[in-house]
């Protein structure tokens, strides 16, 4: 089944554009060359080749800075010049809340099978400094366990579905399910390239017992990348690499701002050794993925096959996220022309879902 993976581009491909448009009018724009003087003693001379490589690395580390400001997905731009208000009014206008738009969802979903899909952090629980401090409360946890009594319902998280660490000299585990503790449900971690579904036992819908894993054969080259980055991420103070098994997350909501180019360049440097592996990025977070077609809208589509509602028009999925990652699922509901997509923002910003909450209290009061 790897084999039919096929390798996508950098995450960053718009950026790529964007950086040879800069360098072609700077660069390289059509002026008459002056001859280069003679270096003087104690100086090196530059190649033009070295020195556009040099610049291009310089834009790129700048262009993923400029996106970390904007964490995720991207805060939506004006291009008017209207108030935050206004501007906020009108962004509300095409992603209504999901709690005024209620009694219209349920009159959308009436007579269809809803599966619900939700992200962990930022959407079940709030974004916290410490990833392994966020709790989801025992509100949420009863929400969550009375839609998935009458729905089938999925948590899809870049988290580790199932990661041991060590802490205080004890093996704890900090799986997603050690957070959600609930069964009956469907886990899809490290952005869906480890997903397992309730035993048969604890599935009362078509099909129990899933278990797929696209991306086993970088579990080796995985391990090698996060014991690279922990050393050498070490002189930056605030920032964790986390090891979620299928992909190493890089956190840098600690990290002081005008550190962040310094993690960039040491991110890519290490990458620079693996070209089966690409950098994303998410909430406060740089992600290191294996190059497979296979993201949370890849991970949606496997689990409502799983299910038995591939092919049918009587299924009414609805995702809840907060995270750029999200936006890949969004994507495949908006092309499906089924369910729908709920942000999770308290600002405007681009997106492919069609509804929006304001934090996870309103998650749950959905629910």
């Amino acid at each position: 089944m790897i084999n039919q993976n096929v390798v996508v581009p950098d995450a960053k491909q718009g950026i790529d554009i964007t950086i040879a448009m800069a360098l072609s009018k700077s660069l390289f724009s059509p002026v008459v060359p002056k001859p280069l003087p003679a270096a003087p003693g104690g100086y090196f001379t530059i190649t033009r080749k070295r020195f556009s490589k040099k610049t291009e690395t310089g834009v790129k580390i700048s262009s993923w800075v400029d996106s970390m400001r904007d964490s995720s997905p991207t805060r939506a731009k004006s291009t008017t010049s209207l108030s935050e208000t206004e501007e906020k009014n009108s962004w509300i206008v095409n992603h209504p809340s999901a709690l005024s738009m209620f009694e219209q969802i349920v009159k959308g979903s009436k007579g269809k099978q809803i599966v619900m899909f939700l992200d962990y952090d930022g959407t079940l629980s709030p974004i916290v400094e410490d990833p392994d401090r966020a709790f989801m409360t025992n509100e949420m946890r009863e929400a969550v366990r009375d839609v998935a009594r009458y729905f089938p319902t999925a948590i899809v998280t870049g988290r580790c579905r199932n990661k041991v660490a060590l802490a205080a000299a004890a093996v704890v585990i900090l799986e997603v399910y050690s957070f959600v503790r609930l069964t009956g449900l469907y886990y899809a971690g490290s952005h869906g390239m480890d997903i397992e579904g309730p035993s048969k036992n604890n599935c009362k819908y078509k099909k129990g017992g899933v278990l797929f894993q696209p991306a086993s054969e970088f579990l080796p080259m995985i391990d090698e990348v996060y014991n690279v980055l922990l050393e050498r991420t070490k002189s930056i103070p605030g920032a964790k690499v986390e090891n979620n098994k299928f992909c190493v997350s890089v956190h840098f909501r600690c990290v002081e701002e005008k550190m962040w180019a310094v993690l960039v360049e040491q991110v890519r440097s290490v990458l620079n050794d693996y070209p089966k592996l690409r950098l994303t990025q998410g909430r406060k977070v740089l992600e290191i993925r294996p190059t497979i077609k296979w993201d949370k809208g890849k991970a949606l589509e496997f689990l409502l096959e799983s299910l038995g509602y591939a092919n049918s028009t009587d299924v009414f999925p609805v995702y809840i996220g907060d995270d750029r990652t999200d936006e890949d699922a969004f994507k495949v509901l908006r092309n499906r022309g089924q369910g729908l997509g709920i942000l999770v923002s308290k600002v405007p910003k681009e997106t492919n879902a069609s509804y929006s909450l304001q934090e996870p209290k309103e998650a749950s009061s959905l629910m």
